[in-house]
């Protein structure tokens, strides 16, 4: 009868997954089973539920200790006792308090100290004392057994995994596994053992089985799994769906007018299955959150499958209209779904904390909590923390990541971390922070988990998204995006220096842009959101895409799923030619005729399974867990896909047809987008697009100052340099400590200088605006304090170019300086000083390009390819390419990005993007044997030999030679 059983989620400790752990369970023959992890209550969910799927009888506890020293074990006698031992637990991991040795008076909790920890005559009520198998020896001269139980703990689940657990302690303790000390582990007897081993064990004291038989029968969790969200936004139900109603209808005339019949009938639907559903508090909590981030000024983008929802798109939550794009209903809400629809909510990395601290407030810190997630051990990272801890050379770990089948032939240790590695992939090594999920809830939220409050300062769940999910708590995904921070940035910049303001929400307008979708056409989309991508632009161009429809569907297609199976190029022909589709059937061309007879949607999928395949909607949803990448019920969707085939067969489809149809839906599994989410990020895109048009260098600036984008930041200054703009380095007289614009000229923030101090930085801008610009060296240095190595740096980044003197004849007066004030004990420069003469000193462009390099990353002042060794700068440009199609040439590119894949067969192959020395991206591909005959030297130039192609308008270079091309030497060496 076991009392104190760890799982995996005791971290770094356990080694059964709950899942063996009920196995054996069932197969020792036990009726109840207690869950007691360490310090945590992050497994009980997903515990109590395979519980009852396996018709045992569960109980939750805690195994509380501080440190390696065990305290006591708690029951829970309810669920009452559950939640008090939630917030005892939480109580501790916010105050980062250690537990008292004695623990509290608990109304609705046992509690079993170990043997030797208390005297019976010091117990409470509900308190025992807990003896294990080995402690029988020491009760010979016991009187009394009445609040004695039996309390064999159970850790391991066969008796090699005693070093499985001695592993990952030593990882826990970032300490050497020789080195471990003893009472870091458990002991090598917390075997989980059949139920008859204890009548054994236990033989001489069976009272001590039956008072803790008595314990557990005492105990009892119940998780019903019902909506455990808070149930009102207002006082009452009523209230909510009054309010809900008139907000709708309000925005009803802000979306549509107050005569279009079709948003009325739309709206009158959804608002019918929302009440009914009991949705409504969850859709104005959303209203309301965004409602706050409009009041405070901040931007943002609704998405998720609430996007497909018209009272969204009135209330405001999303920027997608679905009557406009025709999104599919069922995909936002349909009777058969438990589950209200998925807002996530996207702002600016600069202003999410302050919608949570709103909505922390708002709610009550008792109902509302972060959602957790779970780090497991993986791939790389579990070699390299074994590694560590079995003492192995990191050259040893670095060959055993990058060639593990390699090395386990000739390492036996290498055999041995490989064969540990594979018992605890997947196992629960670190509880961490959900990208964005918060939990609302009508009860306080410890009634169903525990608390941690990590570095973010937000109390955050210990159980993840799956758990919340079988409890019944759902969430609202407060996103961070460095895209909107972009748009904010630049709205602000252009309203600063033009003082013109932009509504930024007028996307219709930006829709039927001329310009604007030029630049889609061009692939000019450097910098704007989810389209700059190499991968993204050569789609915009092959597509010739021009239009926001167009744009939703390529934000789409560019998803792995619908790459990898091939359906891209099939879309992207059937685009352009659509009078050569054979949909193979005439109902699939009724259900897939917008997206040319591809699934690219969600909504694609479902559409076709229900109406094609016959599967109810309830089935559909299965479908799209699964394409959500979401964990799901294996044998759920095994059903599934049953029916899906007996259905299709039952209907008369040929054999052919269905299982390609069955392919293309296989294909999206975690990849795929709802066409609402796809439009909600066009949207975004498209006004990125339209600020880079009309006011490129303050976007671009905004781009380079929120530190986001798919490309390193030289590239973003490349693209200022492109637009004809002048870069500068920073000037003590012009910079700030973010960039800026000042007409057209680009000047680099203090904040690109590497090792710069902020605060030294923003002295300079705050003495600058209070008493004008520095004259000379001598003026700044006599009102700025500085230190001097903070100085050398101003001055080799170039911060005092103004001077017109040159870096070495700064540096020497810097230092003659810093020499008479040491002398004097006076100030830096004092009046009656007579300047000192100096050489004529001279500083060559390679000094000032080297220079750069090192304190910024990249050259500046000079291009890249003019530090080259060669005067040549290839055959092509960029610009040429679609005139030499067929032509094989060779072209000098700066190497931008590096896509590695896979051909059908397995073999490595890659496709990167370089910039020509006239600062324009072109596209290349190493098949297989030209990247193993040339692989990539890292960063730098590269001369490539290879044939011009052109792929739908497209062209790219299929290159066949290439060779890093060598610098000038330093002349600083």
């Amino acid at each position: 009868m076991y009392i104190n059983v760890h799982s995996y989620y005791s971290l770094c400790y356990g080694t059964l997954p709950v899942a063996t752990l009920i196995e054996k369970a069932v197969e020792g023959g036990y009726a109840t089973l207690p869950l007691t992890d360490i310090n945590t209550t992050m497994g009980v969910a997903e515990f109590v539920f395979e519980c009852r799927r396996n018709k045992l009888r569960p109980v939750a506890g805690v195994d509380f200790r501080n440190g390696n020293e065990q305290l006591y074990v708690a029951l829970a006698r309810n669920n009452r006792g559950f939640a008090e031992l939630n917030a005892f637990l939480t109580r501790h991991n916010i105050s980062k308090q250690p537990y008292p040795d004695e623990a509290p008076q608990w109304n609705d909790v046992f509690v079993v100290y170990p043997f030797g920890k208390r005297k019976q005559n010091e117990l409470r009520d509900n308190e025992y004392i807990g003896v294990r198998l080995s402690q029988i020896t020491k009760l010979y001269n016991c009187r009394s057994f009445d609040r004695l139980v039996a309390m064999q703990p159970a850790t391991f689940g066969m008796v090699s995994n005693f070093d499985l657990h001695c592993n990952l302690r030593a990882i826990d303790g970032n300490v050497l596994l020789t080195r471990l000390e003893t009472a870091a582990c458990a002991s090598p007897d917390e075997l989980f053992l059949p139920s008859s081993h204890f009548a054994t064990g236990y033989a001489l004291y069976p009272q001590l089985l039956k008072n803790a038989e008595r314990l557990l029968d005492a105990c009892e969790i119940d998780m019903d799994g019902k909506r455990k969200n808070k149930l009102c936004f207002t006082a009452s139900v009523y209230e909510d769906c009054e309010l809900l109603r008139k907000l709708a209808f309000d925005g009803m005339a802000y979306r549509y007018g107050t005569a279009n019949k079709e948003a009325y009938r739309r709206i009158e639907r959804e608002l019918d299955i929302i009440e009914k559903m009991g949705f409504c508090a969850y859709f104005l909590m959303a209203w309301d959150i965004v409602r706050f981030a409009m009041s405070q000024g901040f931007y943002h983008v609704g998405r998720g499958s609430g996007a497909n929802s018209v009272v969204a798109y009135c209330l405001k939550i999303t920027d997608v209209d679905p009557i406009e794009l025709d999104l599919y209903f069922e995909r936002f809400l349909n009777p058969q779904r438990a589950s209200p629809p998925d807002f996530d909510l996207d702002f600016s990395w600069k202003d999410r904390d302050k919608v949570f601290d709103y909505i922390f407030k708002k709610y009550g810190s008792a109902h509302t909590a972060l959602l957790g997630a779970t780090v497991t051990f993986r791939d790389n990272a579990l070699f390299r923390e074994l590694g560590k801890v079995h003492g192995m050379p990191k050259g040893d770990i670095d060959r055993l990541e990058r060639h593990p089948d390699a090395f386990v032939r000739q390492s036996e240790l290498a055999r041995r971390i490989v064969a540990l590695s594979e018992q605890l992939c997947d196992f629960p090594h670190q509880r961490s922070i959900h990208a964005g999920g918060v939990l609302i809830t009508e009860r306080p939220i410890t009634d169903y988990v525990a608390l941690d409050l990590p570095p973010k300062g937000f109390p955050t769940t210990q159980f993840d998204m799956y758990s919340a999910d079988k409890v019944g708590i759902d969430k609202i995904d407060i996103l961070s995006q460095r895209g909107i921070a972009h748009i904010r940035e630049a709205v602000e910049r252009v309203r600063e220096n033009r003082g013109f303001h932009i509504d930024i929400h007028q996307v219709e307008r930006f829709k039927h842009d001329v310009k604007v979708n030029q630049r889609l056409v061009e692939g000019e989309t450097n910098g704007c959101f989810y389209i700059e991508s190499p991968a993204m632009r050569r789609l915009l161009r092959k597509l010739h895409c021009s239009d926001y429809l167009t744009l939703v569907a390529a934000s789409s297609i560019v998803r792995p799923g619908v790459a990898h199976s091939g359906m891209m190029r099939t879309y992207i022909s059937r685009f352009h030619h659509p009078e050569n589709i054979d949909y193979g059937h005439p109902l699939l061309k009724e259900l897939l005729k917008e997206t040319f007879g591809v699934m690219i949607y969600q909504e694609d999928v479902l559409k076709v399974c229900h109406y094609f395949a016959g599967l109810d909607l309830a089935d559909a949803d299965v479908l799209r867990r699964m394409m959500g990448h979401k964990k799901h019920d294996v044998a759920a969707f095994e059903a599934t896909r049953q029916r899906f085939f007996d259905n299709c067969k039952a209907k008369g489809y040929g054999d052919d047809l269905v299982q390609e149809i069955w392919r293309q839906i296989e294909s999206f599994a975690g990849y795929s987008f709802s066409k609402a989410h796809s439009a909600s990020y066009a949207v975004e895109s498209y006004q990125s697009l339209y600020l880079k048009t009309y006011f490129p260098l303050e976007f671009q600036v905004a781009v380079i100052n929120n530190f986001g984008g798919f490309y390193p930041t030289w590239v973003y200054f490349n693209e200022v340099k492109r637009m004809g703009a002048g870069l500068r380095p920073p000037c003590v007289n012009r910079s700030m400590f973010l960039t800026s614009v000042q007409g057209r000229t680009v000047y680099m923030g203090f904040v690109h200088l590497q090792g710069i101090d902020k605060s030294f930085a923003e002295r300079i801008v705050a003495e600058r605006a209070a008493n004008g610009p520095y004259g000379s060296l001598d003026d700044f240095a006599a009102r700025v304090p500085f230190v001097m190595e903070q100085l050398v740096l101003l001055i080799r980044g170039g911060a005092f170019a103004f001077t017109g003197c040159s870096k070495p004849k700064l540096l020497w007066e810097a230092h003659l300086y810093k020499s008479h004030r040491s002398e004097l004990n006076a100030t830096l420069f004092r009046q009656d000083m007579q300047p000192p003469s100096f050489p004529d000193f001279t500083t060559s462009v390679m000094e000032a390009a080297y220079d750069e390099i090192e304190l910024y990353g990249f050259p500046v002042t000079v291009n890249a390819f003019d530090m080259l060794q060669t005067r040549f700068r290839g055959e092509l440009m960029a610009g040429q390419m679609e005139r030499h199609v067929g032509a094989t040439s060779r072209m000098l590119g700066r190497l931008v990005a590096v896509k590695f894949l896979h051909t059908s067969k397995g073999e490595p192959m890659a496709m990167a993007t370089f910039i020509d020395c006239e600062r324009a991206f072109f596209d290349t591909v190493l098949f297989p044997d030209a990247l193993r005959a040339y692989p990539f030297q890292g960063e730098g130039i590269y001369l490539l030999l290879g044939k011009v192609t052109l792929d739908f308008g497209q062209p790219s270079l299929e290159v066949e030679k290439m060779a890093r091309m060598p610098y000038r030497p330093d002349p600083r060496a």
